[in-house]
């Protein structure tokens, strides 16, 4: 688990909690792609969890971050999957994180 403030020590990064189904079909969805990602697991952890609601203005979980992109929670991603979307936002943080600038 990183300590940093930023949300892209990995291109994707997800705070999450074990007890949460949206968190479960993010995950899922994440590895039918075969999309690493960082999990955040804010279970127990106040300060992961005020970071995260600092960082995204919301207090549930998953949320998720493609770089320093916030996507937001499962609903929102599962969107961008269905608008056909995702994989483009994917490609884009990959092409930052090569270049240096995520």
């Amino acid at each position: 688990m990183s300590e940093s403030n930023s949300p892209s020590t990995q291109s994707i990064v997800m705070y999450e909690s074990k007890w949460c189904g949206f968190c479960r079909a993010a995950k899922s969805m994440l590895a039918s792609k075969g999309w690493e990602y960082e999990s955040r697991s804010v279970d127990g952890n106040s300060d992961l969890r005020a970071e995260m609601t600092a960082q995204t203005g919301r207090t549930s979980v998953p949320q998720i971050f493609f770089g320093d992109q916030h996507i937001g929670g499962y609903d929102d991603m599962a969107e961008l999957e269905k608008r056909g979307e995702l994989d483009a936002v994917y490609a884009k943080t990959q092409s930052a994180s090569s270049n240096g600038d995520a």
